[in-house]
């Protein structure tokens, strides 16, 4: 069976899919990717489930060596620069690693997370219809915690025959991330509120998959910050004693007892997993019809992912006729000869 042996990882990387929904009223952690979309394009590019188990990559670099013959990849998310065996990788593309290459992942760029699928999915014994890790919980599959240098992931499927192939995928955006108040906004003032909505915010390098802390003003509550413990979901906007809110993320607790003065929604929560720490950004109120469309939009994109494929091209340069290409001044496109413009004589002599 051919197989990722991991050469060396960094922190805040395991083996998550789309976690597990609907087993949080027996108290279950969902988990699962931070960045659904990524997870679904990477898996789209090689031809598996959209949410099948993948490596979900954190902000450091990653080794992988392909054994027991060839692993097809797909390389979405953050931005980093990825070459197999000196061959660059380009971002949200699909590629074979030959028996005993190896992929080499940089340091994330603009980005915290970056999925890699492999081509049939990563076997694993599922548990509670999952292999997504929860390091806390002790769940997940292969490895129920995070992955480390000599760990192996089995592919369920040889390579076939299909070619490479790369996803177009929306731009990536910078706007506020978008919020529905409540389902405790009533325990702050309008100006608290206003103040959460008006302010920078930064997410804080002690955040994890459980919930991104918030640097920035101090929201104050107007009853205190204990409640009746109630449900919470991913997004929801938590506002301890302190007064710096936390997002909760996917390794969330099932419930919690501090009010939610927000909840981010579900269409931008990819976005908000993949700021940096130290990156100010904001937040947006919208009604809860924008949000619902939103989702839509968000589950539409989803199922459309496979029309967005395109055969990756082979082209095989000139590079001697590039050479003597005059390309000065010029927008030229390498792959395309018609674009070059050729040395001519009156080029050489110059004007008279």
């Amino acid at each position: 069976m051919s197989k990722l042996v991991i050469a060396s990882i960094g922190p805040a990387s395991s083996v998550q899919d789309g976690g597990r929904p609907g087993a949080q009223r027996y108290g279950l952690v969902p988990s699962g990717a931070m960045d659904r979309l990524a997870l679904a394009a990477a898996n789209t590019l090689v031809g598996n489930e959209a949410f099948m188990a993948a490596v979900e990559v954190g902000p450091f670099g990653a080794k992988f060596t392909a054994r027991g013959g060839a692993v097809r990849v797909a390389l979405t998310g953050a931005p980093r620069n990825a070459d197999i065996a000196g061959r660059t990788m380009t971002p949200d593309t699909s590629a074979t690693l030959a028996d005993g290459e190896m992929l080499t992942l940089g340091f994330a760029r603009g980005g915290a997370f970056s999925y890699l699928a492999i081509e049939g999915g990563i076997a694993g014994e599922p548990m509670f219809g999952s292999l997504a890790v929860n390091a806390r919980a002790g769940l997940g599959s292969p490895y129920p915690r995070p992955l480390q240098a000599g760990d192996e992931l089995p592919a369920k499927a040889a390579v076939g025959a299909a070619a490479e192939r790369r996803i177009e995928l929306p731009a990536a955006s910078d706007a506020p991330i978008r919020v529905v108040w409540g389902p405790q906004d009533g325990e702050f003032a309008e100006e608290t509120k206003k103040l959460f909505v008006d302010s920078e915010w930064k997410i804080s390098a002690t955040s994890d998959r459980m919930g991104y802390r918030l640097e920035g003003p101090v929201l104050k509550h107007l009853y205190g910050h204990n409640i009746v413990s109630d449900g919470t979901v991913n997004g929801s906007v938590q506002v301890p004693g302190n007064g710096q809110p936390i997002v909760l993320m996917p390794d969330r607790g099932t419930s919690g007892g501090y009010p939610k003065i927000a909840t981010v929604i579900s269409a931008d929560l990819g976005r908000l997993a993949q700021i940096p720490a130290g990156r100010a950004f904001r937040f947006r109120a919208v009604s809860m019809a924008e949000a619902q469309a939103e989702a839509r939009k968000f589950a539409e994109l989803l199922r459309t992912l496979p029309e967005r494929l395109r055969a990756i091209e082979s082209v095989d340069l000139n590079i001697d006729a590039l050479h003597d290409a005059n390309v000065a001044g010029h927008a030229v496109s390498a792959v395309d000869a018609g674009t070059w413009h050729a040395v001519s004589m009156a080029d050489i002599a110059g004007p008279d």
